[in-house]
């Protein structure tokens, strides 16, 4: 997973990553956004954009900030709430739209 989006952006989702991203990888949930782990190529191109600095390089991920390594992987990988199955990897997130639902770890987070 080459980048994971953290606690800054629960509540925020300014948006501007999914904007300047040119894989499309980065899905928006309810209320924060999720990178994809492996429809990321890595590129960085997200990271400066980010105004509230919510965007890390997986090896440079705080450690009050490591629940949301696991949360971004999460939420493609195991059923939302309210959804049937995993969103998995449908080849970007204009594919899906907004999904208005996080994680549970994230629906209870707070900041």
């Amino acid at each position: 997973m080459p980048f994971v989006i953290g606690a800054a952006c629960v509540d925020v989702m300014d948006k501007a990553c999914v904007e300047e991203c040119p894989v499309d990888c980065i899905y928006t949930g309810g209320r924060m956004a999720y990178i994809h782990p492996t429809e990321c190529v890595d590129c960085g191109a997200c990271e400066p954009v980010c105004p509230v600095e919510a965007i890390y390089l997986d090896a440079d991920l705080p450690g009050d900030q490591q629940p949301f390594a696991a949360e971004n992987a999460r939420f493609f990988t195991e059923p939302l709430p309210g959804r049937a199955g995993p969103i998995g990897a449908p080849g970007g997130a204009a594919h899906t739209g907004e999904l208005g639902v996080d994680t549970e770890y994230v629906q209870a987070f707070r900041p």
